[in-house]
């Protein structure tokens, strides 16, 4: 699984989004070729290597007729210049000749950022007006991003916890605290704090970015790392003002993962715990038990265990904290090693038998498939027995 995981320890701009992300793009060259051929009028978008606090990485510059706007500023620089509503800018990037996925992606973001104004303004998303010369520089930034995305193709897309920085940021409506009222309203629900470095770090491009592509934040997940993006930004401070890019395999490199998922249950009919169990294993659990336990005031009570693939964690965690009366699941990551399986059907006097077998350190092992012995057992009156000793004698 090709796992794409994002240091937002310096926050997140447009900017330092796409250069993180270009440098461990596949293809650099296809990237380019592409971007120049975007009609955003007046703009041009370059790359150069710069540093930070010592560390070699990219830094995007878009000029608009010559000059570098205020980067990644679309959502409150809104001076005396021509304005675009939300339509206007979505018009423009479905006139672009990118990929169908991509520009949908770039007009959610710019949806999501214009909603964001509007309930701060009091006012509907497409009455939100955007700063023509910042459209078009933030139109660069989040079609870039959108096109890297797509190209880069990582299965999942995680994120760190979002550093907003701290303080205020002058803007056209005047002086307003950190993290600004739109980017606040993009971060709901997304896991922020500051260190207390003074600030925007975080501006409304890059949190409606991160809002779009990232499925989780949490810490760095297991994954052998491939490439590293360095995507700086324009300001100097005490720390390396950038963005990280990692892009690798996820999970483990010899063996399996799999997330083992526990709660403990003491107020919940054995009814409604098989009801839960069904609904983890019909989603594609990879197993479902429960043990008894004794739980605190001498109640009895069960835990509830699934196994799943790592990657789905959450969505499994979801579905214990749904079906089940707990406040919390308990989720650890495990290490396994399987066998090869593979099946054969065989056949017998009382029908054909499905046949799991592994090889394994011992030699060969097979076991007649369940539901198969089942029905044919009840279908020809005979002891389930019967027909399962009749499907392994049947494989010799």
């Amino acid at each position: 699984m090709k796992l794409l995981y994002l240091d937002c320890g310096m926050g997140a701009a447009g900017d330092m989004l796409t250069a993180a992300l270009l440098e461990v793009c596949p293809d650099p060259d296809a990237f380019w070729s592409a971007m120049h051929s975007l009609a955003l009028p007046g703009v041009t978008i370059e790359s150069e290597t710069a540093v930070r606090c010592g560390i070699r990485g990219t830094h995007m510059k878009v000029q608009i007729h010559g000059e570098v706007e205020h980067p990644d500023d679309p959502g409150h620089a809104h001076g005396g210049h021509v304005h675009r509503h939300l339509g206007d800018v979505q018009a423009l990037l479905r006139a672009q000749p990118l990929p169908e996925s991509v520009i949908e992606d770039a007009c959610a973001v710019y949806g999501d950022i214009a909603k964001a104004e509007g309930a701060v303004h009091g006012r509907p998303a497409n009455e939100v007006h955007f700063h023509e010369v910042g459209a078009l520089d933030a139109a660069a930034d989040v079609l870039g991003c959108c096109l890297l995305f797509s190209m880069i193709g990582a299965d999942t897309v995680t994120a760190s916890p979002v550093n907003t920085g701290s303080g205020h940021v002058r803007c056209a409506h005047g002086v307003l605290p950190v993290p600004a009222p739109a980017t606040a309203r993009l971060l709901e629900g997304i896991p922020t704090y500051s260190d207390g470095t003074r600030g925007e770090l975080c501006t409304p491009t890059g949190a409606a970015l991160l809002r779009r592509f990232v499925s989780r934040f949490s810490y760095q997940p297991l994954m052998t790392v491939e490439k590293i993006g360095y995507g700086l930004g324009t300001k100097e401070y005490p720390k390396a003002n950038c963005v990280r890019a990692f892009f690798g395999e996820g999970g483990m490199t010899d063996g399996d993962a799999v997330a083992e998922l526990c709660c403990n249950l003491d107020d919940m009919t054995p009814e409604a715990v098989a009801f839960a169990m069904e609904a983890l294993l019909d989603a594609g659990a990879l197993d479902v038990f429960t043990t008894p336990i004794g739980m605190k005031k001498a109640r009895p009570g069960v835990r509830l265990t699934c196994l799943c693939p790592a990657a789905q964690k959450e969505t499994f965690a979801q579905l214990m904290l749904r079906h089940t009366s707990t406040l919390g699941v308990r989720m650890h990551l495990c290490e396994r090693r399987v066998l090869q399986r593979a099946s054969t059907t065989v056949h017998t006097p009382y029908g054909d038998v499905r046949l799991k077998f592994a090889d394994g350190p011992g030699g060969r092992r097979a076991k007649p498939e369940y539901d198969d012995v089942r029905r044919l057992a009840r279908k020809c009156n005979v002891p389930f027995e019967t027909v399962a000793r009749a499907a392994m004698e049947a494989k010799r």
